[in-house]
């Protein structure tokens, strides 16, 4: 792991080949140490790894922080020495991931290349402000987990509060209305407090190539949740899957198969 302008880079197995980059943008209420986890594990199956910092969402001027995103992915999609090239992902997560839809909404990626070939969108958050008490009731509404948690609890970046934050309507709205040619994922937690099921699903199902997931057993923090193993698998499968339907290599064939 290795840390160069503000992102926080984690790299695959020595002497392997690269699968594809991955670039994650955390949302309200995390940091980068947040997704240790989730990037160590998608990091060993050789994926190049990037964790942003969490983008700076201001209510009064959801589009400049829209337009920062932009910016940084823009910079952050170009391969470094050693990278892989494609498939390229972006992973988002809360308010970063409506933040990842609403730069994809905009065609903000498209003067420069590489496109994106895959999105996950985790724990896409309800509008406006959603009240979650005090800290011991905001870690309810994250998550089960209790390594989670302990990370949540002491990490000293993490604003306690924060997931109360406002989800500005014009950000939510910006996002939803993404129908980028990208193959979406978007993961919904099944006992998620914070998510509006009803336009989620909307947003899904207007999509060019969407997938909705629901995770049992899951909370708001969906990626980093009890289910984390298998969420990982999920979205190493999905973008595996790539390779035979958007111009890559397929790594495994069916021979014969009965189903």
């Amino acid at each position: 792991m290795t840390t160069t302008s503000t992102a926080v880079r984690y790299h695959g197995p020595a002497d392997l080949r690269t699968r594809g980059r991955i670039l994650v943008v955390p949302g309200r209420g995390e940091s980068q140490a947040t997704y240790v986890r989730l990037a160590t594990r998608l990091a060993a199956d050789s994926y190049q790894v990037r964790v942003l910092a969490p983008p700076v969402i201001d209510p009064a001027d959801p589009d400049g922080g829209v337009a920062r995103l932009a910016r940084t992915l823009a910079e952050e999609a170009d391969p470094g020495p050693g990278d892989g090239d494609r498939p390229l992902a972006l992973i988002g997560a809360d308010t970063g991931a409506l933040a990842v839809a609403a730069v994809l909404a905009q065609g903000a990626l498209t003067a420069r290349p590489p496109q994106p070939d895959a999105v996950v969108l985790a724990g896409l958050p309800g509008r406006g402000r959603q009240h979650t008490g005090d800290w011991a009731a905001e870690l309810d509404a994250r998550t089960q987990c209790s390594a989670h948690r302990a990370v949540l609890g002491h990490d000293p970046q993490i604003q306690r509060g924060a997931l109360a934050s406002v989800v500005p309507d014009e950000l939510a709205d910006l996002a939803f209305s993404d129908q980028s040619a990208a193959r979406h994922l978007v993961l919904l937690g099944e006992d998620d407090p914070l998510a509006d099921r009803e336009e989620v699903a909307r947003y899904v199902k207007a999509l060019p190539a969407g997938q909705l997931a629901v995770v049992a057993g899951a909370r708001h923090d969906v990626l980093n949740d009890l289910p984390h193993r298998s969420v990982a698998a999920t979205i190493v499968s999905f973008l595996e899957r790539l390779r035979g339907s958007a111009g890559f290599e397929p790594v495994v064939r069916a021979e014969y198969s009965a189903w």
